[in-house]
């Protein structure tokens, strides 16, 4: 009969091991600790994933802000550059700067390295003898110039002219002499410069 009784308290205990972990109770406070963990949970998820997302922007936004774009140059040499029968592209070949190396003054092309608004400006001296007239070019087409005609009255000759561009990656500038027209050259008048104000 012991047997008997033994077996039954067995049995029951292995009827109730073997009851899925869903259909079990647990205490209400257990139930509620599981409740809020699993929230917590989600919760901590979400935060991570907002944080990785802002994390991402950051260093976007610094990557952005650590592109600098700085030139200035002037002609250089000592005397008239031109007249030329045709166009003619300037080379500005002292460089005082050149941070992010977009200026090339072996061509006297700027080269946009990224897309962004650009502010450039261009100045000149020149002689009364000859026309001056300089245009800035971006690409194929004319952006801004700077003109003065031939007097014998005026002896000196001075323009400038500034715009601010927005650029595609690529996208060259420079500035043309106009055909038999002319500048005065050396290491301080005649300058061409620009500056990366903002990516876009």
């Amino acid at each position: 009969m012991s047997l008997s009784v033994l077996l039954c308290v067995l049995l029951s205990c292995g009827l109730t091991l073997g009851v899925p972990h869903e259909t079990q109770t647990c205490v209400p406070d257990e139930c509620n600790l599981l409740k809020e963990l699993g929230a917590l949970t989600e919760k901590q998820k979400t935060v991570e994933a907002k944080l990785k997302e802002s994390e991402d922007k950051i260093l976007e936004l610094q990557k952005k802000a650590s592109k600098k774009v700085v030139f200035s140059a002037a002609v250089g040499g000592s005397g008239a550059i031109g007249p030329f029968p045709t166009d003619t592209t300037v080379k500005y070949r002292t460089v005082r700067t050149n941070l992010g190396s977009a200026y090339n003054p072996s061509t006297g092309i700027f080269t946009a390295p990224v897309q962004g608004i650009y502010h450039f400006s261009f100045f000149y001296h020149a002689g009364g003898s000859h026309y001056a007239h300089l245009v800035l070019i971006q690409n194929d087409g004319k952006v801004a110039e700077a003109y003065d005609h031939k007097t014998n009255a005026d002896t000196a000759d001075n323009g400038g002219n500034a715009v601010f561009l927005h650029l595609e990656q690529g996208d060259n500038v420079f500035v043309r002499l106009g055909a038999n027209t002319h500048i005065w050259g050396n290491d301080h008048i005649s300058t061409f410069s620009g500056f990366l104000l903002y990516e876009v």
